[in-house]
């Protein structure tokens, strides 16, 4: 049966020309327009590699990082608005705005319609005007290849400006500091830790630091607890670095980093609350549960003339997470 009631297919209303389409001269300058977006998209992100270098981050000075945040955004802003505007307003003024259907078909299509694609590639690059339009086409391309450098630049400065390893094996810790109570910097007597007490340390000193005083910290921070003198287990090669029952030990656990802040003062464990990672300081903060996988290191203690705490020597293994002394 023959159906006569079929709505039959409108087709596509009449296409409307733009003003590009009608006027060669509107045509131009939206090429130079285009080519203009294309062009603040590779200044902009080279401003943006330019205010990295030229305003650098004190950290001493807030006002330094209003000044990079500042000039740092608007390079990356125009860098990816430039090639953004720029893309929407070629598709928009220059190319064809006429509708089409694509008819669907199978996956693998007929010699003939895969000839077919290669006629609508070619079309669809004469009507963009990708190859006609060099000066839109290259500037495209510089500013395609211009908007990742300042990613580049931002990401390299994240690699370490000296070795890791030498960074981490020393600390502020040297013969003779005095260990002094975190954070108000106050020195430590012997006779002021008792036994079961647990004090959290600084090296004295680390306040008046004028930069990188977080990071001296981070390496430097030291627990320090005093056991009877029959309950500490201490190594023979060691045995000389403590004190009257008092024992330092570096409080950056040897798991990831995080810091070991919790002293049982019965069992004389120390737990790291990150991964729950145990240490045993009555025989040399050896692992007895976690993922850790070293004991903690050991600062070497004495007393000075005055009776306040002083260090020995600087830490004898590097500090923190085990892969960092796999290099040595």
């Amino acid at each position: 049966m023959v159906r006569t009631d079929r709505i039959p297919n409108p087709g596509f209303p009449p296409e409307r020309l733009r003003v590009t389409d009608l006027d060669p001269k509107k045509e131009k300058q939206a090429e130079r327009t285009i080519s203009a977006l294309f062009f603040l998209s590779i200044v902009g992100s080279v401003l943006a590699v330019a205010a990295y270098i030229l305003f650098p981050i004190d950290e001493l000075d807030p006002g330094s990082i209003r000044l990079n945040n500042m000039f740092l955004g608007i390079g990356i802003t125009l860098g990816l608005l430039g090639v953004g505007i720029g893309a929407v307003h070629w598709s928009k003024a220059l190319m064809h705005g006429h509708e089409l259907v694509e008819q669907r078909h199978p996956t693998r299509g007929s010699d003939e319609s895969r000839e077919r694609a290669v006629e609508i590639f070619s079309e669809a690059n004469a009507e963009s005007g990708f190859t006609r339009r060099t000066l839109v086409r290259n500037s495209l391309i510089g500013a395609v290849v211009a908007t990742p450098i300042p990613a580049i630049a931002l990401f390299r400065d994240l690699a370490p400006a000296e070795d890791p390893v030498a960074l981490l094996k020393h600390t502020m810790w040297e013969a003779g500091t005095r260990l002094a109570r975190d954070p108000s910097g106050t020195p430590i007597k012997a006779s002021e830790v008792t036994i079961g007490s647990a004090f959290h340390v600084i090296p004295e000193g680390l306040a008046e630091l004028e930069s990188h005083r977080l990071e001296e910290k981070a390496k430097a921070a030291v627990l320090l607890m005093r056991l009877p003198v029959d309950e500490l287990n201490e190594d023979p090669a060691k045995a000389d670095w403590s004190y009257d029952g008092i024992v330092a030990y570096s409080k950056i656990c040897t798991h990831v980093g995080c810091p070991v802040a919790l002293y049982e003062q019965q069992t004389h464990h120390l737990l790291c609350p990150c991964h729950q990672s145990q240490f045993d300081v009555a025989n040399h903060c050896e692992v007895i549960f976690g993922p850790a996988a070293r004991p903690l290191p050991q600062l070497p203690i004495t007393v000075d003339e005055e009776g306040y705490l002083v260090a020995q020597s600087d830490f004898t293994e590097p500090v923190g997470p085990s892969f960092w002394e796999r290099a040595l």
